[in-house]
């Protein structure tokens, strides 16, 4: 039932969620980042050196004189094949379930409504979440999530599963690569109505196959972030 009315739900609470980041993501020193199998720019791109790979998405804010990129649900990407966390055995996965945004490392991330900690890892494999966060929030008694990827190895200390988390409240960082499971500054928020009883991770990147299933049981992230680039 969640997945069906979670999305009304945000709508209906979408002046009372706050914001993810402190920062205006309508503000002029944001766009759209485009990493899909369509765009060209990506198709004969080494991805696999970190430092080169964050040049290119710096090369791409600049083009667009912007600062700060966003995008990327239900995004069909050829970016995953840097790493083998993508492939299974029989398919390889590809479409991103958040959204990312893409900024300076060591950026403060804020809860955007109160919540508790559901749990936490450092999933390091290169190309995983790195330090990931998962909050747990509840409206209208529908009980649904919130992750939090690519974070700083710190964000992880002192906190406990269970720990309240008020709307507002910083609670972590981007973080920097290698740490955060080796990429470009960025952080990955996705929304989910089931943890499938996971905890400190969920995937963030389904296979072609899989996408009629998580498409309901993730959300689209914007209901939260209200981002006008990602309308």
């Amino acid at each position: 039932m969640a997945a069906e009315v979670l999305p009304d739900i945000l709508r209906k609470y979408s002046a009372e969620i706050g914001p993810v980041l402190p920062l205006d993501l309508n503000g002029p020193a944001v766009c759209r980042l485009d990493f899909s199998a369509e765009n060209p720019f990506w198709q004969d791109a080494s991805l696999e050196d970190t430092a080169d790979f964050e040049a290119m998405v710096q090369a791409l804010l600049r083009a667009k004189n912007a600062a700060i990129g966003v995008g990327g649900y239900l995004e069909d990407r050829v970016i995953y094949r840097r790493s083998e966390h993508f492939t299974t055995a029989s398919e390889k996965r590809t479409i991103h379930l958040g959204v990312d945004v893409w900024l300076p490392a060591f950026t403060p991330v804020l809860a955007p409504l109160n919540g508790r900690v559901h749990s936490f890892r450092d999933n390091s494999n290169f190309g995983d979440y790195g330090p990931c966060i998962i909050l747990e929030h509840e409206l209208e008694n529908q009980i649904f999530y919130t992750l939090y990827g690519h974070l700083t190895r710190l964000s992880l200390l002192n906190l406990a599963v269970g720990q309240r988390v008020n709307k507002g409240n910083i609670f972590s960082q981007v973080g920097p690569f290698p740490e955060n499971g080796d990429w470009p500054p960025h952080l990955h928020f996705q929304v989910m109505t089931d943890m499938l009883s996971l905890a400190g991770d969920f995937p963030g990147v389904c296979a072609p196959s899989q996408l009629a299933q998580f498409r309901q049981i993730c959300p689209n992230p914007n209901l939260m972030l209200q981002c006008k680039y990602l309308d």
